[in-house]
């Protein structure tokens, strides 16, 4: 019924914080973060107090996180890929005009 997909062997590099991981592809972003941060990745906005992935299926938001320079996004939603750049978000993160 389950079957391990060839490429979850492979390790890619994804950066997190300025610092480089190798993680198996073929996994969502928020369990390669759980996987090397073991942490929070990100911050409320009201007080500050650290969030993990929880749901790991796109309906708690506690995983959002700053993927290639595109705040709010759900790490649990997306796919690890090669070079990735990751980033906390820390608090609320504004929109910019190119991304709205």
């Amino acid at each position: 019924m389950f079957k391990q997909r060839h490429d979850q062997a492979i390790p890619i590099g994804i950066e997190f914080d300025g610092e480089r991981y190798q993680v198996p592809a073929g996994i969502s972003v928020a369990a390669a973060l759980l996987t090397v941060t073991g942490g929070a990745t990100r911050s409320t906005p009201v007080s500050g107090t650290g969030r993990a992935p929880y749901c790991m299926m796109g309906v708690c938001f506690e995983c959002l996180v700053e993927i290639d320079s595109i705040p709010n996004r759900q790490a649990c939603m997306i796919q690890v890929r090669d070079g990735m750049r990751i980033r906390r978000q820390l608090g609320a993160a504004a929109l910019g005009a190119e991304h709205e």
